[in-house]
């Protein structure tokens, strides 16, 4: 498996293209604008785009697919019906779908928003805008804050601390970076050293 990153200027939002070297096939992750080193790099590697995962219904994600399937028909996956109505298939809770040769396990968790959906394969999980490196995505009041944090303790940071997070805005981080520094889930280190008495 290999993961190429695109930045979207306009949202400054994260697409990420994970092919399959073996059997060439591609899945686009969030597609926020499509741009000519998009598509260069499917078409001079020969990759077939089978599949588009949507973290969440924002343009800074999604704005890009109509322009892609203008240019390709993959298969659309998303929590949310209306990113690409009839040819959108709807994921619920969690579950785990063979895409490009590629297990890919898929995990609602709500809090940013209703659809907020967290993909892993291998040892990496897109995450979209539940977190990033060090903060997790907005809310629009306490309950929704609190139950994104509860599910972001539960569902992400209770993988091994080695795993790769690649979130929709921001730069790579680790669960075990997330735990110990990440502001959202954690009081600042200073008052964390202070109850420790350093």
């Amino acid at each position: 498996m290999k993961i190429y990153y695109y930045l979207n200027i306009q949202g400054f939002s994260n697409c990420y293209l994970v092919t399959n070297e073996i059997t060439k096939e591609a899945i686009l992750i969030d597609p926020g604008k499509i741009t000519p080193y998009i598509i260069e790099q499917i078409e001079s590697d020969k990759y077939n785009l089978v599949a588009v995962l949507v973290t969440h219904n924002h343009g800074s994600h999604v704005d890009g697919l109509k322009t892609l399937l203008k240019i390709y028909n993959p298969k659309i996956y998303a929590a949310d019906w209306e990113v690409a109505g009839k040819n959108t298939i709807v994921l619920r809770d969690e579950g785990v779908v063979e895409i490009a040769g590629l297990s890919v396990a898929y995990t609602s968790l709500p809090g940013h928003t209703p659809d907020s959906m967290i993909y892993k394969i291998g040892r990496v999980i897109f995450t979209g805008d539940v977190i990033s490196a060090g903060g997790i995505g907005s809310t629009n009041n306490k309950y929704s804050e609190k139950t994104l944090i509860t599910n972001v303790q539960t569902k992400i940071l209770s993988q091994q601390e080695d795993t790769i997070l690649m979130p929709g805005h921001g730069p790579p981080t680790t669960v075990g970076a997330e735990r110990l520094f990440n502001l959202g889930i954690n009081p600042p280190v200073d008052d964390r050293l202070e109850k420790l008495g350093i």
